[in-house]
């Protein structure tokens, strides 16, 4: 029988429950071990997932399971950098969870140890996974848009601070710019046909807090939350425009805490040929015969398009590493993100224009 690609999951907290009902799903992949800094957490959780090995920390797991081909980063942001380089110096290929890590010098050193080791370093854009960006490209492809030179992408929440890690900038870096401005600028930048960002101007909002007084709404926390000792020190929300060097630009709002109707996630897409909705279902908008069009793709999705999007990914991880396919979320653009990141949040805090190098 052939040899089963074998992994550890580092963090046990909210994410990795997506990384690891995906693993088993794959027949050529077996989840060998687990580790979180709360030992009690990674012993229930190797219960629950019949994982063999557990630990408290990423170092006893990588030395007591040399047969790892392959690790999971799920901690809080501010550990994606230090378990990953011990990940990558031990010659594990590794899946990081977006965000990379805190900033950009972070991730380039993460980059070159992955280069210097041989292995892949992979980062967690899910929605590059998606359905949806599947099908855009088929279009895109086919010239349908032309050259998109303006992109919308909005990801907001009315009552959406999770607390916990997610609101202390210790652990993660910032508020919903860092968690959910990620997962779009990413992907509009990848379906923009991934140029070079060159300037940034951005705001962020500190205003409304945690607002822990709102009853009688369901509120997801994460796995340490405690509402006694709840620190929140980052943005409620940020705006931001990043110009690329082909003249494209993209605009961008975010927000965990923010005074509106209903939370919104959109990607609006503008060519020169034609224009789409990415999400949250695809719409393209064209001229054809002298008319104006609207055109809906028939897409068969998935019922939990979620778990889809994990599961692609993760796939495509294993493919990577042993089938050496060419990664589709590979370590430099993950670390093009981070200058982004870095670039708009230093934007807010002086009030100008911030050129990226």
């Amino acid at each position: 029988m052939e040899k089963k690609f074998k992994v550890g999951i580092v963090g046990c907290g909210s994410i990795s429950h997506s990384h690891t009902q995906s693993y088993q799903k794959n027949p050529n992949i077996e989840i060998i071990a687990c580790c979180d800094i709360n030992l009690k957490r990674a012993e229930n959780y190797a219960k629950i997932y019949n994982i063999k090995s557990y630990y408290g920390s990423i170092d006893e797991m990588l030395a007591n399971e040399p047969e790892l081909d392959g690790v999971s980063i799920c901690t809080w942001n501010n550990a994606h950098y230090e378990c990953t380089m011990k990940a990558l110096k031990a010659k594990k290929n590794v899946l990081c969870e977006k965000p990379m890590a805190m900033n950009a010098k972070q991730a380039i050193e993460m980059e070159n140890e992955a280069k210097k080791q041989g292995v892949v370093l992979q980062v967690g854009f899910v929605k590059r996974f998606a359905k949806t960006t599947e099908v855009f490209q088929d279009f895109q492809n086919a010239d349908t848009f032309g050259d998109i030179y303006l992109t919308k992408a909005i990801y907001t929440r009315r009552l959406g601070n999770p607390g916990g890690w997610f609101s202390d900038k210790s652990k993660s870096g910032g508020g919903p710019l860092i968690d959910l401005g990620v997962h779009v600028i990413d992907l509009s930048r990848y379906l923009m046909g991934l140029h070079q960002p060159v300037s940034v101007y951005g705001a962020t909002f500190n205003k409304l807090g945690y607002k822990d007084n709102v009853k009688g709404v369901f509120r997801y926390h994460p796995v340490d939350f405690d509402p006694k000792n709840n620190i929140c020190d980052v943005e409620d929300s940020a705006i931001a425009l990043v110009r690329f060097d082909n003249g494209a630009v993209l605009h961008v709002e975010c927000s965990f805490v923010q005074n509106l109707k209903e939370g919104i996630t959109s990607l609006e897409m503008y060519g020169t040929k034609g224009g789409a909705v990415v999400e949250p279902k695809l719409e393209i908008y064209k001229e054809l015969n002298d008319y104006m069009v609207d055109i809906t793709p028939k897409i068969e999705y998935a019922r939990d398009i979620f778990a889809e999007m994990f599961g692609n990914e993760i796939n495509h991880f294993y493919d990577c590493c042993v089938n050496h396919v060419e990664c589709k979320a590979p370590a430099k653009d993950g670390v093009v993100l981070m200058k982004i990141l870095d670039a708009i949040y230093e934007s807010a805090r002086t009030g100008h224009e911030v050129i990226i190098k």
